[in-house]
């Protein structure tokens, strides 16, 4: 059995971490205080992390290649959710926000 890889790893941690302490894509959330609202329920949070995993890629060495892409889409979710009148570009494609 083989572990998610190392960078992987670390990419989740980062994510977690900014999204904990208000900081995911800030020149997309600014000033907005996303995280009450996300932690009300927990399915909200499912989503922003469910959004963030599924755009992630790895190359072969297990390396991330688009970590920046994949908090933008989380963070894209995170701004409609919160402002209901922002509409994300492009519009979520289904596999996004496909559960696990």
């Amino acid at each position: 059995m083989s572990k998610i890889p190392r960078d992987v790893r670390a990419s989740i941690r980062h994510f977690a971490f900014t999204l904990a302490n208000g900081t995911v894509d800030i020149p997309l959330l600014g000033d907005i205080d996303y995280r009450p609202g996300l932690v009300t329920v927990g399915s909200e949070l499912e989503m922003v992390f469910t959004i963030f995993t599924n755009v992630l890629e790895v190359d072969q060495e297990g390396k991330v290649t688009n970590y920046d892409q994949a908090e933008h889409r989380a963070a894209e979710w995170i701004r409609g959710y919160c402002d209901p009148s922002y509409e994300e570009q492009p519009p979520f494609a289904e596999w996004e926000t496909e559960l696990a």
